[in-house]
Protein backbone atom coordinates (compact mmCIF):
# COMPACT_ATOMS: atom_id res chain seq x y z
CA UNK A 1 0.00 0.00 0.00
CA UNK A 2 2.87 2.38 0.81
CA UNK A 3 4.39 1.78 -2.61
CA UNK A 4 1.05 2.49 -4.31
CA UNK A 5 0.83 5.77 -2.36
CA UNK A 6 4.36 6.84 -3.44
CA UNK A 7 3.55 5.92 -7.03
CA UNK A 8 0.42 8.03 -6.88
CA UNK A 9 2.37 10.98 -5.48
CA UNK A 10 4.86 10.81 -8.41
CA UNK A 11 2.02 10.69 -10.89
CA UNK A 12 0.38 13.69 -9.25
CA UNK A 13 3.70 15.57 -9.34
CA UNK A 14 4.16 14.93 -13.06
CA UNK A 15 0.54 15.70 -13.89
CA UNK A 16 -2.13 16.62 -11.34
CA UNK A 17 -5.55 16.51 -13.05
CA UNK A 18 -7.26 18.22 -10.11
CA UNK A 19 -5.11 21.36 -10.11
CA UNK A 20 -4.02 20.96 -13.72
CA UNK A 21 -0.37 21.31 -12.72
CA UNK A 22 2.56 19.86 -14.70
CA UNK A 23 5.71 19.24 -12.62
CA UNK A 24 4.23 21.30 -9.85
CA UNK A 25 3.38 24.35 -11.98
CA UNK A 26 0.31 25.53 -13.82
CA UNK A 27 0.36 26.43 -17.51
CA UNK A 28 0.39 30.16 -16.74
CA UNK A 29 3.32 29.70 -14.35
CA UNK A 30 5.29 27.77 -16.99
CA UNK A 31 4.41 30.38 -19.58
CA UNK A 32 5.76 33.20 -17.41
CA UNK A 33 9.00 31.31 -16.73
CA UNK A 34 9.55 30.54 -20.43
CA UNK A 35 8.75 34.14 -21.34
CA UNK A 36 11.26 35.38 -18.75
CA UNK A 37 14.11 33.23 -20.11
CA UNK A 38 13.27 34.08 -23.73
CA UNK A 39 13.41 37.79 -22.91
CA UNK A 40 16.54 37.28 -20.77
CA UNK A 41 18.51 35.46 -23.48
CA UNK A 42 17.34 37.90 -26.16
CA UNK A 43 18.67 40.68 -23.94
CA UNK A 44 22.03 38.86 -23.52
CA UNK A 45 22.30 38.26 -27.26
CA UNK A 46 21.48 41.89 -27.96
CA UNK A 47 24.03 43.09 -25.40
CA UNK A 48 26.70 40.86 -26.94
CA UNK A 49 25.85 42.07 -30.47
CA UNK A 50 25.96 45.70 -29.32
CA UNK A 51 29.33 45.16 -27.63
CA UNK A 52 30.77 43.55 -30.76
CA UNK A 53 29.40 46.36 -32.92
CA UNK A 54 30.95 49.06 -30.73
CA UNK A 55 34.28 47.22 -30.67
CA UNK A 56 34.33 46.78 -34.45
CA UNK A 57 33.78 50.52 -34.88
CA UNK A 58 37.14 51.09 -33.19
CA UNK A 59 39.02 48.82 -35.62
CA UNK A 60 40.74 49.90 -38.82
CA UNK A 61 40.51 47.50 -41.76
CA UNK A 62 44.00 48.47 -42.88
CA UNK A 63 45.97 48.93 -39.67
CA UNK A 64 45.85 47.33 -36.20
CA UNK A 65 44.39 49.65 -33.56
CA UNK A 66 46.68 48.14 -30.95
CA UNK A 67 50.04 46.67 -31.84
CA UNK A 68 51.84 44.46 -29.35
CA UNK A 69 54.98 43.18 -31.00
CA UNK A 70 58.64 42.42 -30.43
CA UNK A 71 60.94 45.36 -31.03
CA UNK A 72 63.21 43.11 -33.10
CA UNK A 73 61.66 41.52 -36.22
CA UNK A 74 62.46 37.95 -37.17
CA UNK A 75 64.51 36.77 -40.14
CA UNK A 76 64.02 33.80 -42.44
CA UNK A 77 65.97 32.22 -45.29
CA UNK A 78 65.14 30.73 -48.65
CA UNK A 79 65.41 28.03 -49.79
CA UNK A 80 63.97 26.42 -46.72
CA UNK A 81 63.95 22.65 -47.07
CA UNK A 82 62.32 21.89 -43.72
CA UNK A 83 61.90 23.13 -40.17
CA UNK A 84 65.47 22.14 -39.29
CA UNK A 85 67.02 24.91 -41.42
CA UNK A 86 69.54 22.56 -42.97
CA UNK A 87 70.73 22.87 -46.55
CA UNK A 88 72.52 19.68 -47.49
CA UNK A 89 73.27 18.46 -51.00
CA UNK A 90 75.80 16.64 -53.17
CA UNK A 91 77.30 18.45 -56.15
CA UNK A 92 77.46 15.18 -58.09
CA UNK A 93 73.78 14.43 -57.44
CA UNK A 94 71.71 16.88 -59.50
CA UNK A 95 68.45 15.94 -57.81
CA UNK A 96 69.84 16.82 -54.38
CA UNK A 97 70.40 20.50 -55.28
CA UNK A 98 67.92 21.06 -58.11
CA UNK A 99 65.06 21.18 -55.58
CA UNK A 100 66.74 24.19 -53.94
CA UNK A 101 67.07 25.94 -57.30
CA UNK A 102 63.40 25.27 -58.07
CA UNK A 103 62.36 26.61 -54.65
CA UNK A 104 64.29 29.83 -55.27
CA UNK A 105 62.78 30.16 -58.76
CA UNK A 106 59.30 29.93 -57.31
CA UNK A 107 60.09 32.35 -54.49
CA UNK A 108 61.66 34.97 -56.78
CA UNK A 109 59.11 34.81 -59.61
CA UNK A 110 57.02 37.75 -58.18
CA UNK A 111 60.23 39.82 -58.28
CA UNK A 112 60.63 39.55 -62.07
CA UNK A 113 61.35 42.99 -63.49
CA UNK A 114 58.32 42.90 -65.79
CA UNK A 115 55.94 42.14 -62.90
CA UNK A 116 57.49 44.80 -60.68
CA UNK A 117 57.21 47.41 -63.45
CA UNK A 118 53.48 46.68 -63.80
CA UNK A 119 52.62 46.75 -60.10
CA UNK A 120 55.08 49.03 -58.32
CA UNK A 121 56.79 52.42 -58.57
CA UNK A 122 60.37 53.48 -59.03
CA UNK A 123 61.17 55.18 -55.74
CA UNK A 124 63.91 57.48 -54.53
CA UNK A 125 66.56 55.32 -52.82
CA UNK A 126 67.91 55.86 -49.30
CA UNK A 127 64.84 57.58 -47.89
CA UNK A 128 61.59 56.38 -46.37
CA UNK A 129 58.59 56.16 -48.68
CA UNK A 130 56.08 57.77 -46.31
CA UNK A 131 52.42 57.85 -47.38
CA UNK A 132 50.40 59.41 -44.58
CA UNK A 133 46.61 59.62 -44.46
CA UNK A 134 44.88 63.01 -44.62
CA UNK A 135 42.91 63.03 -41.39
CA UNK A 136 39.95 60.69 -41.81
CA UNK A 137 40.64 60.35 -45.53
CA UNK A 138 42.56 57.13 -46.03
CA UNK A 139 45.34 57.17 -48.59
CA UNK A 140 44.60 53.62 -49.73
CA UNK A 141 45.69 51.59 -51.53
CA UNK A 142 49.19 52.75 -50.90
CA UNK A 143 51.91 52.48 -53.49
CA UNK A 144 54.93 50.19 -53.20
CA UNK A 145 58.49 50.41 -54.44
CA UNK A 146 59.95 48.09 -57.02
CA UNK A 147 62.32 45.39 -55.87
CA UNK A 148 63.62 43.96 -59.12
CA UNK A 149 65.06 40.49 -59.22
CA UNK A 150 68.13 41.78 -61.06
CA UNK A 151 69.20 43.62 -57.87
CA UNK A 152 70.36 40.25 -56.58
CA UNK A 153 72.83 39.98 -59.49
CA UNK A 154 74.68 36.63 -59.26
CA UNK A 155 71.94 35.29 -57.00
CA UNK A 156 69.03 36.41 -59.18
CA UNK A 157 68.79 33.12 -61.06
CA UNK A 158 68.95 34.98 -64.38
CA UNK A 159 72.62 34.61 -65.33
CA UNK A 160 72.95 31.38 -63.37
CA UNK A 161 69.67 29.47 -63.27
CA UNK A 162 71.04 27.11 -60.59
CA UNK A 163 72.07 29.88 -58.15
CA UNK A 164 75.61 28.47 -57.81
CA UNK A 165 74.51 25.18 -56.26
CA UNK A 166 75.99 23.11 -59.07
CA UNK A 167 79.44 24.68 -58.48
CA UNK A 168 79.42 24.48 -54.69
CA UNK A 169 78.86 28.26 -54.45
CA UNK A 170 75.25 28.40 -53.26
CA UNK A 171 73.10 31.50 -52.77
CA UNK A 172 70.92 31.99 -49.70
CA UNK A 173 68.12 34.56 -49.77
CA UNK A 174 67.35 36.42 -46.53
CA UNK A 175 64.28 38.47 -45.72
CA UNK A 176 63.22 40.47 -42.69
CA UNK A 177 59.72 39.83 -41.37
CA UNK A 178 57.15 42.53 -42.08
CA UNK A 179 56.25 44.87 -39.23
CA UNK A 180 53.63 47.57 -39.80
CA UNK A 181 55.02 51.06 -39.36
CA UNK A 182 58.59 49.99 -38.64
CA UNK A 183 61.39 52.35 -39.69
CA UNK A 184 64.49 50.16 -39.38
CA UNK A 185 67.16 52.84 -39.72
CA UNK A 186 67.77 56.32 -38.34
CA UNK A 187 69.93 59.19 -39.60
CA UNK A 188 69.70 57.76 -43.12
CA UNK A 189 71.59 54.58 -42.20
CA UNK A 190 69.96 51.54 -43.80
CA UNK A 191 69.95 48.21 -41.94
CA UNK A 192 72.25 45.56 -43.35
CA UNK A 193 72.87 41.83 -43.02
CA UNK A 194 76.08 40.14 -41.95
CA UNK A 195 76.71 36.40 -41.86
CA UNK A 196 79.34 34.51 -39.96
CA UNK A 197 80.09 31.41 -37.98
CA UNK A 198 77.58 30.42 -35.33
CA UNK A 199 79.09 29.13 -32.09
CA UNK A 200 77.85 25.68 -31.16
CA UNK A 201 78.29 23.58 -28.06
CA UNK A 202 80.54 20.51 -28.25
CA UNK A 203 80.91 19.77 -24.56
CA UNK A 204 79.62 20.77 -21.17
CA UNK A 205 81.46 24.11 -21.17
CA UNK A 206 83.10 24.03 -24.59
CA UNK A 207 82.00 26.02 -27.61
CA UNK A 208 83.26 25.95 -31.17
CA UNK A 209 82.62 27.90 -34.35
CA UNK A 210 83.29 27.32 -38.05
CA UNK A 211 84.96 30.63 -38.97
CA UNK A 212 87.69 28.97 -41.00
CA UNK A 213 85.16 26.88 -42.94
CA UNK A 214 82.84 29.64 -44.18
CA UNK A 215 85.27 31.24 -46.61
CA UNK A 216 84.54 34.37 -48.62
CA UNK A 217 81.03 35.81 -48.88
CA UNK A 218 79.38 38.13 -51.37
CA UNK A 219 76.25 40.14 -50.59
CA UNK A 220 73.60 41.37 -52.99
CA UNK A 221 72.62 44.23 -52.96
CA UNK A 222 76.14 45.46 -52.10
CA UNK A 223 76.85 45.41 -48.34
CA UNK A 224 73.67 43.39 -47.79
CA UNK A 225 71.47 46.45 -47.17
CA UNK A 226 67.69 46.72 -46.94
CA UNK A 227 67.13 50.08 -48.62
CA UNK A 228 65.05 52.57 -46.62
CA UNK A 229 62.67 53.19 -49.55
CA UNK A 230 60.88 49.90 -48.78
CA UNK A 231 59.78 51.23 -45.39
CA UNK A 232 57.53 51.85 -43.59
CA UNK A 233 55.25 48.93 -44.37
CA UNK A 234 51.53 49.77 -44.11
CA UNK A 235 49.94 46.33 -44.00
CA UNK A 236 48.67 43.72 -46.42
CA UNK A 237 45.33 45.41 -47.13
CA UNK A 238 46.65 48.95 -47.41
CA UNK A 239 49.71 48.00 -49.48
CA UNK A 240 48.50 45.09 -51.56
CA UNK A 241 51.44 45.03 -54.00
CA UNK A 242 54.19 45.39 -51.41
CA UNK A 243 57.39 43.57 -52.37
CA UNK A 244 59.53 42.64 -49.42
CA UNK A 245 63.19 43.64 -49.90
CA UNK A 246 65.67 40.79 -49.99
CA UNK A 247 69.36 40.22 -49.37
CA UNK A 248 71.27 37.40 -51.03
CA UNK A 249 74.44 35.84 -49.64
CA UNK A 250 76.71 33.82 -51.92
CA UNK A 251 79.22 31.41 -50.38
CA UNK A 252 82.26 31.46 -52.70
CA UNK A 253 84.62 28.88 -51.21
CA UNK A 254 82.93 27.17 -48.30
CA UNK A 255 84.58 24.02 -46.95
CA UNK A 256 83.02 20.93 -48.51
CA UNK A 257 82.15 17.55 -46.96
CA UNK A 258 81.72 19.15 -43.53
CA UNK A 259 78.88 20.72 -41.57
CA UNK A 260 79.16 24.49 -41.45
CA UNK A 261 77.01 26.35 -38.92
CA UNK A 262 76.08 29.81 -40.15
CA UNK A 263 74.30 32.72 -38.46
CA UNK A 264 73.06 35.81 -40.28
CA UNK A 265 71.82 38.83 -38.37
CA UNK A 266 70.41 42.29 -38.97
CA UNK A 267 72.50 45.31 -38.05
CA UNK A 268 70.71 48.59 -37.46
CA UNK A 269 71.01 51.66 -35.26
CA UNK A 270 67.27 51.51 -34.49
CA UNK A 271 66.64 47.76 -34.10
CA UNK A 272 67.71 46.23 -30.77
CA UNK A 273 69.75 43.04 -30.83
CA UNK A 274 67.66 39.91 -30.58
CA UNK A 275 67.21 38.01 -27.36
CA UNK A 276 68.79 34.60 -26.84
CA UNK A 277 65.32 33.35 -25.87
CA UNK A 278 64.09 33.93 -29.42
CA UNK A 279 66.50 32.48 -31.97
CA UNK A 280 64.69 34.17 -34.88
CA UNK A 281 64.62 37.72 -33.45
CA UNK A 282 66.93 39.72 -35.68
CA UNK A 283 68.86 36.65 -36.73
CA UNK A 284 68.57 33.29 -38.44
CA UNK A 285 70.80 30.24 -38.09
CA UNK A 286 71.19 27.32 -40.45
CA UNK A 287 73.51 24.46 -41.30
CA UNK A 288 75.12 24.25 -44.72
CA UNK A 289 76.83 21.10 -45.98
CA UNK A 290 78.07 20.58 -49.52
CA UNK A 291 79.24 17.08 -50.34
CA UNK A 292 81.50 16.29 -53.27
CA UNK A 293 81.75 12.54 -52.75
CA UNK A 294 79.51 10.06 -54.54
Amino acid sequence: MAKDGEKGEWKDFIWNPRTREFLGRTASSWGLIILFYVVFYIFLAGLFALTMYVMLQTLDDHKPTWQDRLSTPGMVIRPKADETFEIVYNIQNTESWDLYAQALDKFLSPYNNSIQAQKNDECTPDQYFVQEDSGDVKNNPKRSCQFNRTILEDCSGIGDRYYGYQDGKPCIIIKLNRVIGMKPGSSGDAPYVTCGAKPYKVGKDEWREDSEKIGQLMYFPPNGTFNLMYYPYYGKKAQVNYSQPLVAVKFLNITTNQDVNVECKINSNSIPEGSERDKFAGRVSFKLRINTNN
